[in-house]
């Protein structure tokens, strides 16, 4: 099994600075991407920013220039650094990884969710 741990959310006031962390442990072959998903209350939920293994890394229109995605592929993790956070932020965050437990076959796996809250 694969699991994803999460951390970092919270309240913050409008113009503050939070960062997400998230790390993957199980049997874990290989991962081909890391990013970061939101979904807001009434709201489907949408991706955030994700990086892949080759490091490319891609965002939302809505986060471009403010919130910055890094990955650590020694430890399985990746980060979400979320400065100048707006009210329109305010979301559950959720850490996703795809990956392989095996030679065939590719999965996607999900965190619990992280509460990040902006008050304006």
């Amino acid at each position: 099994q694969v699991q994803l741990v999460e951390s970092g959310g919270g309240l913050v006031q409008a113009g503050g600075s939070l960062r997400l962390s998230c790390a993957a442990s199980g049997n874990i072959f290989s991962i081909s991407a890391m990013g970061w998903y939101r979904q807001a209350p009434g709201k489907q939920r949408e991706l955030v920013a994700i990086v892949t293994s080759g490091s490319t890394a891609n965002y939302a229109d809505s986060v471009k220039g403010r919130f910055t995605i890094s990955r650590d592929n020694a430890k399985n993790a990746v980060y979400l650094q979320m400065n100048s956070l707006k009210p329109e932020d305010t979301a559950v965050y959720y850490c996703y990884t795809r990956g392989r437990i095996g030679p065939i076959g590719e999965y996607q796996w999900w965190g619990q969710g992280t509460q990040v809250t902006v008050s304006s």
